[in-house]
């Protein structure tokens, strides 16, 4: 049975920006070496890594909610309709072998604190868990320094600089 990588990112990339694009290739990629993905099933980051995933012949599942009044992305293969915000999330999370947190706002900053605490808390089984770009770095870095303090499981979470060593991290972690 293929593995589920849960995919988190911003729902404002268009077709040709490059967030958007980088996102298509992380979906090729993972389509390409057996994985299946998940995301929030609209527009956006969701869209293009539906889109990537399902041109190489994996499974896009998209786990939708009606507050948004939105059209899945068209890419899906397979929609999955919460009716909170709170039970996609979990739901994202539960569908999940791994998770990578791709450039976002305060909704992708939710996610990625989620699943973190998640983790830490053994809510869940740890997992492969990676963020790209040089946001998530500063954000992970700062938090690092107050979990050790804690006392609690730092290096959760691991950041790259693109998609594509994203990627290889994920695949070589099954």
């Amino acid at each position: 049975m293929k593995k589920t990588v849960t995919i988190f990112g911003s729902s404002i990339p268009l077709p040709g920006d490059a967030e958007y694009e980088s996102a298509s290739r992380l979906g090729l990629i993972l389509g390409r070496n057996n994985f299946n993905v998940c995301s929030g099933g609209f527009r956006g980051i969701m869209d293009a890594v539906s889109k990537g995933a399902t041109e190489a012949g994996a499974e896009a599942i998209g786990v939708t909610v009606d507050i948004f009044n939105a059209r899945p992305s068209e890419y899906l293969t397979s929609e999955i309709k919460c009716h909170t915000l709170f039970e996609r999330l979990e739901k994202l999370i539960e569908l999940g072998d791994a998770y990578i947190i791709l450039n976002g706002g305060t909704g992708t900053l939710l996610e990625l604190a989620l699943v973190w605490e998640s983790i830490n808390k053994n809510l869940i089984t740890q997992k492969p868990c990676a963020a790209v770009g040089p946001m998530w770095k500063g954000i992970i870095a700062g938090m690092e320094k107050q979990i050790e303090r804690e006392r609690r499981n730092t290096g959760l979470i691991k950041c790259f600089d693109d998609v594509e060593d994203c990627a290889d991290y994920i695949i070589e972690c099954f």
